[in-house]
This record gives structure tokens, C-alpha cells and sequence, in this order.
């Protein structure tokens, strides 16, 4: 997988799917050319998944696709429990996890993304977390607010940087623009409600993010 993706990022943005409650969705954002799924398993979130649900996506997904589960504050041992029973192939780490949990995370997980809002403090130590990846979000997740992106985050652009908070078809060719990042992710931005994709949606979404030259600096 870590070869597809280095090819594929030569010529268009890595997309994420987050979100995914149910098969039809899952299925119609791998046709219309996404790289990535999500799925989470916060307690407290509208588009909460169970891990028996997850395992029975990932066995009919292709073996390039990057199922993403995420968590906030979990701990490792829990993170190693749903990765084992479901066959995800990433995780990203939503809470206040410490570096030492991450890098532990990191150490058993063929993929690692860490979400931090663009204002948090911690983006000076990224580098701590040993994530592969940086998940740059609203201090709201998962509600579809944009954050300010006039932020001074260029200490970052050797990062390779999920762009997400309030992506939608929209402003996506705007946000790639203004950060190069590696990939974006999007949830909120696309749906007709919260966990159902809007068909529609999420087809413009893919192509516009598609349409969109990487960033060479990411």
C-alpha cells in the first residue's frame, strides 16, 4: 500500500472518507476514486461504528484502500484490540494522547495519523508523536467548522498534513491551494445527514480534491 500511495501522490491529492456507517457508502466513495475510510469508534460521536460492522467492510474492501479507525484518548491496549478484531490498516488518534502513547500506537500500526487543531500548542513537537501523518483540524471535530486558515503554520510544511475542519465540495480546491497539504479529509462537508453520504456530494468532493495538483512540498 505504502508504494500505491507514494505513486499516487506524485500526480493528485490523497482523499479521505471519514465517517462511513454504512456499506452502500463505503462501497460508492471506493468507485468514485477515494484512497482512504474512516470509521469511528468515539463513544460520544453521531457516526459511532462497531467493531463487527468495521471487520465485515474490511474484508470486501481492495487490499490499497486505508481503512482508518479513529479513536480520542483510547487506550494503546484498546486502540490494539479493534485493530485486531477489524483488520484496519490505520489508526488516527483524535484526544489529548501522550507521545508516548502515539509512538507505542505507531509501533504496531502500518499507518499513523495524529489530529491536532491548528492552534494547538503541540504542533511545535509533532515530530514526538511518531505519526506518519497530520491530521489538521477545527478545535471542533466532526462538527464542519472551518478553522482560521491564516494561522502561521509554514513550521510544518515538511509534515505530511491531512488538511480537515469544514472541508466540502466548495472551498476543498481553495484549501489545497493555501496548504499543498498531502491529502484532505472530509465527513461533515458531504453528507445529508450525519453518517449518510450524499451521492452527489461526494462524488464533486473527490473530483475537485482529484482535480487539484499535491502540494511539492508535502
Amino acid at each position: 500500500m505504502e508504494e500505491a500511495m507514494t505513486d499516487m501522490h506524485e500526480d493528485h491529492i490523497f482523499v479521505k472518507i471519514c465517517g462511513i456507517t454504512n456499506l452502500e457508502d463505503a462501497f460508492l466513495a471506493i468507485d468514485l476514486g477515494c484512497d482512504a475510510l474512516g470509521f469511528n469508534f468515539v463513544p460520544t460521536s453521531k457516526r459511532k461504528v462497531e467493531s463487527d460492522f468495521v471487520e465485515n467492510i474490511v474484508k470486501k474492501l481492495p487490499s490499497e484502500i486505508m481503512t482508518v479507525g479513529v479513536f480520542s484518548d483510547f487506550t494503546p491496549e484498546e486502540v490494539f484490540h479493534v485493530v485486531g478484531k477489524t483488520g484496519i490498516n490505520a489508526v488516527q488518534l483524535h484526544g489529548n494522547e501522550s507521545h508516548e502513547d502515539c509512538q507505542l500506537v505507531a509501533s504496531r500500526v502500518p499507518f499513523t495519523i495524529k489530529a491536532l487543531s491548528a492552534n494547538s500548542p503541540e504542533l511545535m513537537n509533532f515530530a514526538n508523536f511518531g505519526a506518519d501523518f497530520l491530521l489538521l483540524d477545527s478545535e471542533t471535530p466532526g462538527e464542519g467548522m472551518k478553522f482560521d486558515w491564516n494561522l502561521p503554520i509554514d513550521f510544518l510544511k515538511d509534515e505530511k498534513i491531512l488538511l480537515a475542519g469544514g472541508l466540502d465540495v466548495e472551498n476543498v480546491n481553495a484549501g489545497i491551494e493555501k496548504f499543498s497539504p498531502f491529502g484532505v479529509d472530509v465527513a461533515t462537508g458531504i453528507e445529508s445527514e450525519p453518517g449518510r453520504k450524499d451521492p452527489k456530494l461526494l462524488k464533486l468532493f473527490i473530483e475537485n480534491a482529484k482535480s487539484s495538483r499535491a502540494g511539492t512540498d508535502q
